[in-house]
Protein backbone atom coordinates (compact mmCIF):
# COMPACT_ATOMS: atom_id res chain seq x y z
CA UNK A 1 0.00 0.00 0.00
CA UNK A 2 1.49 3.41 -0.63
CA UNK A 3 2.29 5.97 2.03
CA UNK A 4 0.87 9.56 2.07
CA UNK A 5 3.06 11.75 -0.45
CA UNK A 6 5.44 13.70 2.19
CA UNK A 7 4.49 16.96 2.55
CA UNK A 8 7.58 19.78 2.00
CA UNK A 9 8.04 23.69 1.78
CA UNK A 10 10.61 23.99 -1.19
CA UNK A 11 12.76 27.63 -0.40
CA UNK A 12 14.34 29.09 -3.26
CA UNK A 13 16.09 31.79 -5.36
CA UNK A 14 15.77 30.35 -8.63
CA UNK A 15 18.45 30.10 -10.42
CA UNK A 16 18.37 27.41 -13.58
CA UNK A 17 19.48 24.34 -11.21
CA UNK A 18 16.87 25.59 -8.66
CA UNK A 19 13.87 25.44 -11.36
CA UNK A 20 15.22 21.62 -12.15
CA UNK A 21 14.47 20.80 -8.79
CA UNK A 22 11.31 22.33 -8.55
CA UNK A 23 10.14 20.79 -11.59
CA UNK A 24 11.68 17.35 -10.12
CA UNK A 25 9.35 17.73 -7.38
CA UNK A 26 6.46 18.45 -9.22
CA UNK A 27 6.94 15.43 -11.04
CA UNK A 28 7.58 12.87 -8.08
CA UNK A 29 3.66 11.73 -6.19
CA UNK A 30 5.75 11.03 -3.53
CA UNK A 31 5.74 14.47 -2.81
CA UNK A 32 3.07 17.18 -1.66
CA UNK A 33 4.51 20.41 -2.26
CA UNK A 34 2.88 22.56 0.15
CA UNK A 35 4.46 25.78 -1.38
CA UNK A 36 7.42 27.84 -2.60
CA UNK A 37 8.99 30.51 -0.56
CA UNK A 38 11.47 32.95 -2.52
CA UNK A 39 14.22 34.76 -0.92
CA UNK A 40 17.31 36.94 -2.16
CA UNK A 41 20.41 35.17 -3.64
CA UNK A 42 20.88 34.16 -7.19
CA UNK A 43 19.47 37.54 -8.35
CA UNK A 44 17.55 39.84 -6.09
CA UNK A 45 13.97 39.00 -4.29
CA UNK A 46 11.79 40.45 -7.05
CA UNK A 47 13.15 38.27 -10.00
CA UNK A 48 13.70 35.26 -7.96
CA UNK A 49 10.03 35.43 -7.26
CA UNK A 50 9.32 36.03 -11.15
CA UNK A 51 11.12 33.11 -11.68
CA UNK A 52 9.13 30.95 -9.34
CA UNK A 53 5.83 32.00 -10.68
CA UNK A 54 7.36 31.03 -14.15
CA UNK A 55 8.44 27.58 -13.00
CA UNK A 56 5.36 26.99 -11.18
CA UNK A 57 3.21 27.68 -14.21
CA UNK A 58 6.20 25.82 -16.62
CA UNK A 59 5.00 22.87 -14.17
CA UNK A 60 1.55 22.86 -14.80
CA UNK A 61 0.91 23.32 -10.67
CA UNK A 62 -1.90 26.47 -10.60
CA UNK A 63 -2.78 25.06 -6.95
CA UNK A 64 1.04 25.25 -5.29
CA UNK A 65 1.19 28.71 -3.98
CA UNK A 66 4.32 30.89 -4.37
CA UNK A 67 5.02 34.02 -1.54
CA UNK A 68 7.76 36.41 -1.22
CA UNK A 69 10.37 36.06 1.55
CA UNK A 70 13.15 38.25 2.80
CA UNK A 71 14.99 40.52 0.18
CA UNK A 72 18.32 40.58 1.97
CA UNK A 73 20.55 39.03 4.35
CA UNK A 74 20.00 39.38 8.07
CA UNK A 75 23.33 41.18 8.37
CA UNK A 76 24.91 41.38 5.86
CA UNK A 77 24.75 42.85 2.05
CA UNK A 78 23.24 41.00 -0.47
CA UNK A 79 25.53 39.60 -2.77
CA UNK A 80 23.88 38.13 -5.97
CA UNK A 81 25.27 35.84 -8.85
CA UNK A 82 24.11 36.93 -12.35
CA UNK A 83 27.89 35.87 -13.25
CA UNK A 84 26.46 32.11 -13.17
CA UNK A 85 22.75 32.31 -13.76
CA UNK A 86 22.33 35.41 -15.91
CA UNK A 87 20.59 38.59 -16.16
CA UNK A 88 17.40 37.11 -15.17
CA UNK A 89 18.30 34.42 -13.18
CA UNK A 90 16.83 32.18 -15.36
CA UNK A 91 18.85 33.00 -18.66
CA UNK A 92 18.80 30.08 -21.51
CA UNK A 93 14.85 29.61 -21.72
CA UNK A 94 12.41 32.01 -23.17
CA UNK A 95 9.85 31.15 -20.51
CA UNK A 96 6.13 33.18 -20.60
CA UNK A 97 4.97 35.63 -17.90
CA UNK A 98 2.92 33.84 -15.27
CA UNK A 99 -0.58 34.54 -15.69
CA UNK A 100 -0.96 33.92 -11.80
CA UNK A 101 0.77 35.87 -9.34
CA UNK A 102 2.03 35.72 -5.44
CA UNK A 103 -0.56 33.92 -2.74
CA UNK A 104 -1.41 36.73 0.26
CA UNK A 105 1.50 37.44 2.77
CA UNK A 106 4.78 37.23 3.80
CA UNK A 107 6.71 33.87 3.15
CA UNK A 108 8.03 33.36 6.71
CA UNK A 109 4.89 34.34 8.60
CA UNK A 110 2.88 31.59 5.97
CA UNK A 111 5.83 29.20 6.69
CA UNK A 112 5.51 29.82 10.50
CA UNK A 113 1.67 29.45 10.70
CA UNK A 114 2.24 26.38 8.14
CA UNK A 115 4.58 24.44 10.19
CA UNK A 116 2.57 25.91 13.99
CA UNK A 117 -0.82 24.10 12.56
CA UNK A 118 1.11 20.64 11.42
CA UNK A 119 1.94 17.78 13.64
CA UNK A 120 5.56 17.31 15.23
CA UNK A 121 8.07 15.99 12.42
CA UNK A 122 5.75 16.36 10.03
CA UNK A 123 7.09 18.80 7.38
CA UNK A 124 10.15 18.65 5.59
CA UNK A 125 11.83 22.08 4.45
CA UNK A 126 13.84 21.85 1.33
CA UNK A 127 15.89 25.54 0.99
CA UNK A 128 17.40 25.55 -2.20
CA UNK A 129 19.21 28.96 -1.66
CA UNK A 130 20.59 30.87 1.36
CA UNK A 131 18.91 30.44 4.29
CA UNK A 132 17.47 34.03 5.34
CA UNK A 133 13.46 32.73 5.45
CA UNK A 134 14.25 29.51 7.36
CA UNK A 135 16.48 31.35 10.31
CA UNK A 136 13.71 34.25 10.31
CA UNK A 137 10.82 31.94 11.03
CA UNK A 138 12.84 30.03 13.44
CA UNK A 139 13.88 33.61 15.33
CA UNK A 140 10.29 34.16 14.93
CA UNK A 141 8.63 31.62 16.34
CA UNK A 142 11.22 28.97 18.00
CA UNK A 143 8.10 26.61 18.66
CA UNK A 144 8.40 25.42 14.83
CA UNK A 145 11.08 23.44 15.12
CA UNK A 146 9.63 20.19 16.88
CA UNK A 147 7.00 20.18 13.69
CA UNK A 148 10.22 19.68 11.14
CA UNK A 149 10.67 16.48 9.99
CA UNK A 150 13.87 17.46 8.64
CA UNK A 151 15.67 20.59 6.53
CA UNK A 152 17.07 19.13 3.85
CA UNK A 153 19.46 21.83 2.21
CA UNK A 154 21.95 22.55 -0.60
CA UNK A 155 25.03 24.77 0.28
CA UNK A 156 28.19 24.53 1.68
CA UNK A 157 31.58 22.63 1.15
CA UNK A 158 33.91 21.03 3.04
CA UNK A 159 36.62 18.99 0.89
CA UNK A 160 35.62 20.71 -1.95
CA UNK A 161 35.95 24.65 -0.44
CA UNK A 162 34.09 27.16 -1.15
CA UNK A 163 33.05 28.20 -5.24
CA UNK A 164 32.26 32.29 -4.36
CA UNK A 165 35.28 31.87 -2.30
CA UNK A 166 38.21 30.45 -1.66
CA UNK A 167 36.30 28.79 1.73
CA UNK A 168 32.56 29.65 1.06
CA UNK A 169 29.58 27.98 -0.89
CA UNK A 170 27.21 30.76 -2.29
CA UNK A 171 24.06 29.62 -0.59
CA UNK A 172 26.23 29.88 2.78
CA UNK A 173 27.98 32.76 2.13
CA UNK A 174 25.16 34.83 0.78
CA UNK A 175 23.69 34.75 4.94
CA UNK A 176 25.98 32.89 6.98
CA UNK A 177 24.53 34.18 10.03
CA UNK A 178 21.02 32.94 8.90
CA UNK A 179 23.00 29.09 8.14
CA UNK A 180 24.56 29.42 11.60
CA UNK A 181 21.11 29.98 13.55
CA UNK A 182 19.60 27.20 11.28
CA UNK A 183 22.33 24.23 11.89
CA UNK A 184 22.22 25.49 15.82
CA UNK A 185 18.37 25.31 16.02
CA UNK A 186 18.11 21.53 16.83
CA UNK A 187 16.13 20.65 14.00
CA UNK A 188 17.23 17.40 11.88
CA UNK A 189 19.34 18.42 9.14
CA UNK A 190 20.76 16.98 5.72
CA UNK A 191 23.11 18.69 3.90
CA UNK A 192 24.15 18.53 0.12
CA UNK A 193 27.00 19.94 -0.32
CA UNK A 194 29.54 21.45 -3.20
CA UNK A 195 31.61 17.54 -1.67
CA UNK A 196 28.31 15.61 -3.61
CA UNK A 197 26.81 18.31 -6.15
CA UNK A 198 30.35 18.41 -8.05
CA UNK A 199 30.19 14.96 -8.51
CA UNK A 200 26.21 15.16 -10.49
CA UNK A 201 28.04 16.67 -13.56
CA UNK A 202 25.93 17.37 -16.34
CA UNK A 203 26.81 15.07 -19.87
CA UNK A 204 26.28 16.21 -23.39
CA UNK A 205 24.34 13.02 -23.74
CA UNK A 206 21.85 13.72 -21.04
CA UNK A 207 21.18 16.69 -22.16
CA UNK A 208 20.82 15.62 -26.39
CA UNK A 209 18.32 13.15 -24.71
CA UNK A 210 16.08 15.77 -22.96
CA UNK A 211 15.74 17.86 -26.20
CA UNK A 212 14.82 14.62 -28.01
CA UNK A 213 11.84 14.10 -25.56
CA UNK A 214 10.53 17.24 -26.85
CA UNK A 215 8.22 18.41 -24.23
CA UNK A 216 7.88 22.26 -23.25
CA UNK A 217 9.35 21.11 -19.58
CA UNK A 218 12.37 18.72 -21.40
CA UNK A 219 13.48 21.32 -23.70
CA UNK A 220 12.97 24.27 -21.23
CA UNK A 221 15.04 22.79 -19.08
CA UNK A 222 17.45 21.87 -21.69
CA UNK A 223 17.66 25.18 -22.56
CA UNK A 224 18.80 26.48 -18.52
CA UNK A 225 20.98 24.11 -18.14
CA UNK A 226 23.09 24.15 -21.59
CA UNK A 227 23.39 28.29 -20.26
CA UNK A 228 24.02 27.60 -16.55
CA UNK A 229 26.68 24.53 -16.86
CA UNK A 230 29.08 26.95 -18.99
CA UNK A 231 30.11 28.99 -16.46
CA UNK A 232 31.03 25.69 -14.06
CA UNK A 233 32.23 24.04 -16.84
CA UNK A 234 34.77 27.13 -17.93
CA UNK A 235 35.77 26.79 -14.20
CA UNK A 236 36.37 23.36 -13.11
CA UNK A 237 37.38 22.17 -16.64
CA UNK A 238 36.06 18.33 -17.28
CA UNK A 239 32.69 17.57 -19.89
CA UNK A 240 30.04 19.37 -17.89
CA UNK A 241 28.91 21.10 -14.43
CA UNK A 242 27.45 20.13 -11.08
CA UNK A 243 23.58 20.17 -11.17
CA UNK A 244 23.53 21.22 -7.72
CA UNK A 245 19.83 21.81 -6.26
CA UNK A 246 17.94 18.98 -7.77
CA UNK A 247 20.12 16.50 -5.80
CA UNK A 248 18.11 18.26 -2.40
CA UNK A 249 14.72 16.51 -3.97
CA UNK A 250 16.41 13.21 -5.35
CA UNK A 251 17.81 12.32 -1.92
CA UNK A 252 13.91 12.92 -0.67
CA UNK A 253 13.13 10.21 -3.31
CA UNK A 254 16.00 7.91 -2.40
CA UNK A 255 17.94 8.66 0.20
CA UNK A 256 19.97 5.21 -0.50
CA UNK A 257 21.78 6.67 -3.83
CA UNK A 258 23.69 8.93 -1.70
CA UNK A 259 26.81 8.28 1.10
CA UNK A 260 27.80 10.96 3.92
CA UNK A 261 27.74 10.71 7.73
CA UNK A 262 26.68 12.46 10.98
CA UNK A 263 29.08 15.45 11.72
CA UNK A 264 29.21 18.46 13.85
CA UNK A 265 28.89 21.24 11.44
CA UNK A 266 29.26 25.26 12.22
CA UNK A 267 29.34 27.83 10.32
CA UNK A 268 31.84 30.90 10.03
CA UNK A 269 30.34 34.10 10.74
CA UNK A 270 33.09 35.93 12.20
CA UNK A 271 36.25 36.47 9.46
CA UNK A 272 36.15 37.97 6.28
CA UNK A 273 38.69 35.80 5.40
CA UNK A 274 36.53 32.79 5.86
CA UNK A 275 33.10 33.96 5.73
CA UNK A 276 30.61 31.42 5.04
CA UNK A 277 33.11 28.74 5.59
CA UNK A 278 31.03 25.61 6.96
CA UNK A 279 33.50 24.17 9.40
CA UNK A 280 32.86 19.65 9.16
CA UNK A 281 33.63 18.01 12.15
CA UNK A 282 34.34 15.05 9.57
CA UNK A 283 36.76 12.72 11.45
CA UNK A 284 34.82 13.67 15.18
CA UNK A 285 37.88 15.52 16.66
CA UNK A 286 35.36 17.92 18.83
CA UNK A 287 32.67 17.57 21.47
CA UNK A 288 30.37 18.94 19.02
CA UNK A 289 26.95 18.08 18.89
CA UNK A 290 26.10 16.24 15.74
CA UNK A 291 23.70 18.38 13.91
CA UNK A 292 23.58 17.18 10.61
CA UNK A 293 24.13 14.69 7.97
CA UNK A 294 26.69 16.10 5.26
CA UNK A 295 26.54 14.03 1.98
CA UNK A 296 29.70 13.39 0.34
CA UNK A 297 28.88 10.99 -2.24
CA UNK A 298 25.85 9.99 -4.89
CA UNK A 299 25.20 7.49 -7.56
CA UNK A 300 25.04 9.70 -10.83
CA UNK A 301 23.91 7.49 -13.49
CA UNK A 302 20.44 7.15 -11.48
CA UNK A 303 20.16 10.43 -10.25
CA UNK A 304 19.99 12.00 -13.75
CA UNK A 305 18.28 8.59 -14.90
CA UNK A 306 15.60 9.65 -12.87
CA UNK A 307 15.22 13.50 -13.43
CA UNK A 308 15.00 12.56 -17.39
CA UNK A 309 12.26 9.96 -17.06
CA UNK A 310 10.18 12.29 -13.91
CA UNK A 311 10.84 15.67 -15.97
CA UNK A 312 9.50 13.90 -19.25
CA UNK A 313 6.41 13.25 -17.54
CA UNK A 314 5.38 16.92 -16.78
Amino acid sequence: MASDPRPIIIDTDPGQDDAVAILLAFASPELKVLGLTTVAGNVPLPLTTLNALKIRELGGRPEVPVRAGCARPMLRPLVTAEHVHGRTGLDGADLPDPALGLADGHAVDWMVDTLMAAGDGEITLCPLGPLTNIAAAIVKEPRIVPKIREIVLMGGGYFEAGNITPMAEFNIYVDPHAASIVLDSGAPATILPLDVTHKALISRAWLDGLRTAGTPVTVAVAGLVDYFERFDTEKYGGEGGPLHDPCVIAYLLHPEWFEGRECGVKVETQSELTMGATVVDWWRVTDWPKNARFITALDRPRYFDLLAERLATL
